[in-house]
């Protein structure tokens, strides 16, 4: 039987996905029979929920969730799915083409589709200054915190990997230090928020600002969900509908 598992970093991305109940902790499977696994953030928790997932029973993996934009011509709301995740490190894993290009003709007409490199970073880059820094040392198009630990665990295993991602700030935003400093332990928690936010109100109008490209990065994720089932679209062979 073939099964996607699905790795999201955040609840709030997850949520997209209409989970019959909370993903955190152990895989949940969704109605088509995708298992979704909320992982936390960073590679080192991604790479547990990918496991987890194989472990459940997943035949493909997939890396879904939002990003920011490297390349200034990406808006906030593009769907970008990769043709390669690759890592400060050196590491450079293909997506599987077949998956990739199906998924991305259901999405071109619904809403903006682009691919190329996602860069896997250790910390958020959360300045323009170090956006443009990684897009011109890397020619990645857009960065996240956990493709390349699940694109790692699915070709040690020999599995379809995608990943979906959406780009929420772009090259031209500078991620503010609350957000930095709330997404610390793994999850973004409303509490660490607004300490930080009362440590430090300038960012109170970048925050307006990224809560808007967040919405528009949530209608996205929400196409893609409504798009048809990734299990179909990765195994096409199988007739699995």
């Amino acid at each position: 039987m073939n099964v996607v598992g699905i790795v999201a970093a955040l609840a709030a991305e997850a949520r997209a996905l209409d989970p019959p109940k909370s993903a955190s902790g152990a895989p949940t499977a969704l109605s088509d029979g995708t298992l979704l696994l909320v992982s936390g953030i960073g590679s080192a928790a991604a790479a547990e929920a990918a496991r987890s997932l194989i472990a459940a029973g997943a035949t493909a993996l997939t890396s879904w969730g939002m990003a920011g934009g490297l390349d200034p011509a990406l808006d906030a709301g593009t769907i970008f799915l990769p043709s390669a995740v690759i890592s400060e490190a050196g590491a450079n894993i293909a997506t599987t083409a077949h998956w990739r290009n199906d998924l991305g003709a259901a999405l071109v007409s619904l809403r903006p589709v682009t691919s190329g490199k996602l860069l896997t970073s250790s910390f958020a880059i959360a300045a323009v200054a170090g956006k443009a820094a990684a897009f011109r040392t890397t020619g990645a198009l857009a960065v996240d915190m956990e493709s390349v630990a699940i694109g790692q665990i699915a070709a040690a295993h020999g599995l379809p990997f995608i990943a979906i991602r959406v780009i929420v700030d772009t090259a031209y935003d500078t991620l503010p230090s609350a957000v930095v400093a709330a997404s610390r332990s793994g999850q973004v928690q409303i509490w660490r928020l607004i300490r930080a936010l009362a440590l430090a109100p300038t960012d109170l109008m970048a925050l307006v600002g990224l809560a808007r490209r967040y919405r528009n990065a949530r209608r996205s994720l929400t196409a893609v969900a409504r798009a048809g089932s990734l299990t179909r679209l990765a195994f096409p062979a199988a007739g699995i509908s």
